[in-house]
């Protein structure tokens, strides 16, 4: 059976600067099914999935429902809700926990305040707490926005989960179900694709010890895709996968063309040259579109690092 995933398997299309960008993500426990577009288009009441969708935008902070793996059956309405909130900044990195029985209780946020990673207001409305236990993996499955999602991701899901690791959620939406199965590591939010249920280990593993694994990652979601894609350039090019070594600092230039400065904690910076693409041959890039597209891809053309009056001087 061809898919949308297949092909841009059999393709070979780049992962690197793919992610959902998203400053900070705010994940809402709503068991049983999801509709296409799930904040208003599942169990959840549509009016505060519209609230939320409204509240949120051009604020930084990206929504999305979260579900145990298994099957999700309506089995009535949860009594109390688990509630995340993640800051993916590097420097500024925090993972919060919470619980709400009433989903509306999100509408008293400062979105704003949390899009520029200030947790305190989260703290003090919903009685948030730092999360303490394993990093989280949130694995799309949402099959209503594209089969291949639910197809691979459920799977991926199951397997982890019966695995015996921690952390583990089904989210409604991460973007580019071509790259199913995808999944969201938090607190440090960089994403993967065509992920494995091996590869997805190593990466919490690495989690756990403060890296990062570059294989398979398709970005930090802090940055915008061209920043995305050249501080994966770095990291190879330098072998650094500290956590939040790496950081993007300044981003010139428009499509398809950009200059990316990406800074080292112990400032060192690079240029980094990123070129806009078109994956070739053109293809459906959703199983639910039949029209044929060329998606835009992230290519480094050059990493670069620049000299700086300290080291001219020593």
């Amino acid at each position: 059976m061809s898919t949308c995933s297949t092909a841009s398997q059999e393709l070979d299309e780049p992962l690197a600067g793919t992610a959902a960008t998203a400053r900070t993500w705010l994940l809402l426990e709503q068991p049983g099914p999801w509709g296409a577009k799930a904040l208003t288009s599942s169990h959840l009441d549509p009016a505060v999935g519209r609230a939320l969708e409204a509240a949120t935008k051009g604020t930084g902070v990206r929504v999305a429902l979260i579900r145990r793996p298994g099957r999700h059956a309506d089995c009535g309405t949860p009594t109390v809700r688990q509630v995340y909130a993640a800051h993916t900044v590097p420097g500024r990195v925090w993972l919060r926990s919470a619980t709400v029985s009433e989903p509306r209780d999100l509408l008293g946020l400062d979105f704003g305040a949390l899009g520029r990673g200030e947790h305190r207001g989260f703290d003090s409305v919903l009685g948030a707490r730092p999360h303490t236990g394993d990093p989280l993996a949130l694995v799309c499955t949402n099959g209503k926005r594209d089969r291949c999602c639910a197809l691979l991701g459920r799977p991926l899901a199951a397997e982890l989960a019966s695995s015996g690791v921690e952390g583990v959620w089904e989210v409604t939406h991460l973007g580019g179900h071509r790259f199913s199965p995808t999944l969201l590591v938090l607190p440090y939010g960089y994403a993967y694709g065509r992920a494995e249920a091996h590869a997805v280990k190593d990466a919490l593993h690495g989690v756990k010890e403060g890296r990062i694994v570059v294989a398979g990652c398709r970005g930090n979601s802090a940055w915008e895709r061209p920043g995305q894609a050249a501080e994966l350039a770095v990291r190879t090019a330098v072998g650094e996968y500290g956590a939040e070594a790496l950081s993007v600092v300044a981003t010139n230039g428009a499509a398809p063309c950009w200059e990316v400065t990406v800074a080292h904690a112990d400032g060192r910076r690079w240029r980094v040259v990123v070129a806009q693409g078109a994956s070739a041959p053109p293809r459906p890039e959703s199983c639910g579109s039949s029209i044929l597209g060329s998606p835009a891809r992230m290519d480094v053309v050059e990493v670069r690092e620049l000299v700086t009056a300290t080291a001219i001087a020593s």
